[in-house]
């Protein structure tokens, strides 16, 4: 189970920090990614990082602003988003799959509301 929050309200220019807490002993085990979808629009790829965190992707649009990272002690994976756009609005979730990270994934998280203000 992967439990989302940190979103919230800020203004364009701002930060936020998103984590995702997963629960169970295999998390290290999993591939954990992030994606958002906006009003009336498709899901989309955000970021992904490996199971040991030494390797991340991330979309053309967030690259150099976002950062995904985590903490297999805790469980957590998080994203630090610098430097909020306006069209980053959207609901952001997190995605663990054991294999790769897609729109297919395994497991998702319930979603947290990122709402950037111009």
């Amino acid at each position: 189970q992967l439990q989302a929050s940190g979103g919230g309200t800020v203004q364009a220019g701002g930060s936020l920090r998103l984590s995702c807490a997963a629960s169970g002993r295999t998390f290290i085990s999993y591939v954990m990614g992030w994606f958002r979808q906006a009003p009336g629009k498709e899901r989309d790829f955000v970021s992904k990082i490996n199971r040991s965190g030494g390797t991340t992707y991330y979309a053309d649009s967030v690259k150099g602003r976002f950062t995904i990272s985590r903490d297999n002690a805790k469980n957590t994976v998080y994203l630090q988003m610098n430097n909020l756009k306006p069209e980053d609005t959207a609901v952001y979730y997190c995605a663990a799959d054991p294999v790769v990270v897609t729109l297919g994934s395994a497991y998702w998280g319930q979603g947290t509301q990122v709402t950037v203000s111009s």
